[in-house]
């Protein structure tokens, strides 16, 4: 195939069938729609190209700078397509939490604005948020910034009603799967291809997955992420299913070793997460079914995601102490204390109180007397064992408390005596006029 440019390659990726003996679905075909064959690597190739190529005369002419907020894909493909044209590009995130993703946008010549103090534990007391500072760029008098805004663009859902759902229809020879599932991040992709699929088939079933509400996979949010995105409609979904980073891993082993697919966590969650719903429906039928999920990205990206939580994958001891060990009985039979009870037992007994909100959020209000230990920065402690005396009463705080009393759990099966978990986090306690202190 002759082509004179990479752009050209965009779309049109291939749809693979997953054998039977790898699912073990009886009666329903499933198909994988394998975005990482785009030019890039990820299905956000066709959004960025979307995004930016009706106005890329006039951005190239007044030397304009192309804006998102991204961490990840977005960015990579934005500053691809930016460079091949003569345009820059900025990204502005809370932090890029995939080490190899950073080094690729500094080779791409990307520009990146990380805003400080942020952690996978989102601060609600810190309004520097990107895309708060986004706006800022934009509204300042001398900004040559072109905001692409992938969460809130319209454009990005047009490229999947006239590429992917388009595509799709046409792979499968003129059929609509019965079921189609995605990750759920910008909701781009799920809602377009959703809007092609049921034009020709109302009855298809729209499976969207989102992390579980506690954890994190790369490229997809979870149950409370999801509605600040302005394309996020829970209308278009019949089912929204929540998976787990292990089951996400779990299910990209399964596309990596078993189908050669070199998926990232993202394609990995959307697979295990069709093969849990499925697998319940496919007894109960007596015709054939089709279904078909995206496979967003390639797992170059995150092997530092992966080795962080599943070390022997890389032959390497898994870590002693984590949060990733836990059972879910082991995270629930944790006390979590409400504001008022907190507040009794912090002037009683006099616990050590621990913050692990990023710095940025902790300067601007705390609980007087708390220490502020980052939760990555905490996280690397307790590997090394308990961080506090056994004995040494301790209550963890985050921003609404599902990170603390995860790492309650851990304190607590290290054989820590009384390790707490401030119930709502900062939150709750900030909402029920609970005295904080700022410096």
């Amino acid at each position: 195939m002759r082509i004179d440019s990479v752009i050209e390659l965009i779309g049109n990726t291939p749809l693979l069938r997953i054998h039977p003996d790898i699912h073990r679905l009886h009666n329903i075909d499933l198909y994988a729609k394998l975005e990482l064959f785009n030019p890039f690597g990820s299905v956000k190739d066709r959004i960025a190209w979307n995004i930016i190529q009706p106005d890329l005369d006039g951005i190239r002419l007044e030397e304009r700078t192309l804006i998102e907020l991204s961490s990840g894909n977005t960015a990579k493909a934005l500053a691809l397509l930016g460079s091949m044209h003569g345009v820059s590009m900025k990204t502005v995130t809370n932090r890029i939490k995939a080490p190899e993703m950073k080094r690729l946008l500094l080779l791409l010549g990307a520009q990146i604005e990380e805003l400080p103090g942020q952690s996978e534990c989102l601060d609600p007391a810190d309004t520097t948020d990107p895309l708060s500072q986004i706006y800022r760029d934009l509204s300042a008098g001398d900004s040559s910034y072109f905001h692409t805004d992938q969460y809130f663009n319209p454009r990005n859902t047009q490229a999947h009603v006239f590429g992917t759902g388009a595509e799709i229809v046409t792979d499968l020879d003129g059929q609509v799967p019965d079921y189609f599932i995605a990750g759920v991040g910008t909701s781009g992709s799920s809602t377009g291809t959703a809007l092609v699929l049921r034009k020709y088939n109302p009855d298809v079933e729209v499976i969207g997955i989102i992390s579980h509400k506690s954890d994190f996979i790369p490229g997809i949010r979870n149950v409370d992420e999801v509605h600040e995105v302005g394309l996020f409609d829970p209308s278009n979904y019949d089912v929204i299913e929540a998976v787990t980073s292990a089951e996400a891993i779990d299910g990209m082993m399964t596309l990596i070793r078993r189908c050669g697919v070199l998926s990232g966590p993202t394609g990995g969650a959307a697979y295990f997460g069709a093969v849990r719903r499925l697998r319940t429906i496919d007894a109960t039928l007596a015709a054939r079914q089709t279904a078909v999920f995206i496979v967003c990205d390639r797992v170059e990206s995150y092997l530092s995601y992966l080795q962080q939580r599943r070390p022997e994958l890389f032959q390497e001891p898994p870590r002693r102490n984590s949060v990733d060990v836990l059972s879910r009985d082991e995270i629930t039979a944790i006390p979590a204390m409400g504001v008022q009870e907190a507040q009794g037992w912090i002037e009683e007994i006099q616990p050590l109180v621990i913050d692990l909100r990023g710095p940025f959020a902790f300067a601007a209000l705390h609980i007087e007397n708390s220490v502020n230990i980052v939760d990555e920065l905490f996280g690397e402690l307790v590997a090394g064992g308990l961080p506090v005396g056994s004995r040494q009463p301790v209550l963890l705080v985050c921003p609404v408390g599902e990170k603390s009393r995860q790492y309650a759990a851990l304190l607590a099966r290290m054989g820590h005596q009384d390790a707490r978990s401030l119930d709502g986090g900062v939150v709750a306690w900030r909402d029920a006029g609970a005295p904080l202190v700022g410096y």
